[in-house]
């Protein structure tokens, strides 16, 4: 009499997931090394000039990548005292508040349009403002200090603000569009059916729902300018009109053989921006991602 043999199916056996388990884990591991070690890197100089700025000159000369001791906050007193520092200040803030609002307000508006609206050459439109990111403010510095000069704008913050919200808007649009894209034809004709214009389905539909985005641009705008270093170079010669990028700039040339206030000087700049992009790093990651995946 005849037998059958039923084949079991061969899965892998305890010893294979435990090996396969074991690879898993050390390349997290791997993985999770490598990260911190970038993330080292990136901290190690921001770290040095900030505890740099709590030591004296001394110290710095002495030994340049020790620890403050003792701690010194007179480097970080004297610049709080300065008026030229809270002038600056203010300065950058102005410039990044309003570019910021002179992006995101033109940025959705011609992004809506582009999404939504089909016409001839919207693709040209599109592609003319995604060409614009092959074309950083470097290149262009010269014809555009001349005709920031011809509209007397030199050595005045409108001169700064301006370029930059131009610049800033390809790469706007670009992150807005898909966002815009995305949202349902349907919620627009109900929109339509409800007695909603194009107007109003903007400001009450459009608006909320693309504020993941919004905020990311806002975000890159805001820091971008706070950083900018290269136009006000060219736009501005009055020290009491200085960024803070330019104001670090005077102050170490100024204070050259004082390298700890220069540190300290150096330290109260950079914070604000550290502080603002700790803040709202998740916001860009997830503006970022819903771009890509519109």
């Amino acid at each position: 009499m005849a037998t059958t043999t039923v084949a079991r199916p061969q899965g892998p056996g305890p010893q294979q997931k435990l090996r396969k388990s074991s690879r898993l884990h050390r390349a997290g591991w791997r993985a999770y090394v490598i990260a911190w070690l970038f993330v080292g890197i990136n901290i190690a100089p921001v770290a040095y000039i900030i505890l740099g700025g709590f030591r004296t000159n001394s110290q710095i000369t002495t030994d340049p990548s020790g620890f403050p001791n003792p701690w010194a906050i007179e480097n970080y007193t004297a610049v709080l005292q300065a008026e030229i520092f809270w002038k600056q200040l203010g300065n950058s803030t102005i410039a990044a508040v309003f570019t910021t609002l002179g992006v995101v307000v033109l940025g959705v508006m011609a992004s809506y349009v582009v999404a939504r609206y089909d016409f001839k050459g919207r693709g040209a439109m599109y592609s003319l403002f995604a060409a614009g990111l092959m074309f950083p403010m470097t290149v262009a510095i010269t014809p555009l200090y001349i005709m920031v000069r011809n509209l007397g704008l030199t050595n005045s913050l409108a001169g700064i603000i301006l370029p930059q919200i131009a610049f800033a808007l390809p790469t706007t649009v670009i992150i807005l569009v898909p966002f815009l894209r995305a949202i349902p034809k349907e919620l627009e004709e109900a929109a339509a059916m409800d007695g909603a214009g194009r107007l109003g389905f903007f400001f009450r539909m459009v608006v909320p729902l693309s504020v993941p985005g919004v905020v990311t641009v806002g975000i890159l705008a805001f820091i971008a300018s706070w950083n900018a270093y290269l136009l006000p170079l060219f736009i501005l010669n009055n020290e009491m009109q200085y960024t803070l990028p330019l104001g670090v700039q005077a102050f170490s040339s100024q204070y050259s053989v004082d390298t700890a206030r220069v540190l300290a000087f150096t330290s109260l700049s950079m914070i604000p921006a550290l502080v603002f992009f700790s803040l709202f790093e998740r916001r860009i990651v997830g503006g970022l991602t819903g771009a890509v995946k519109g």
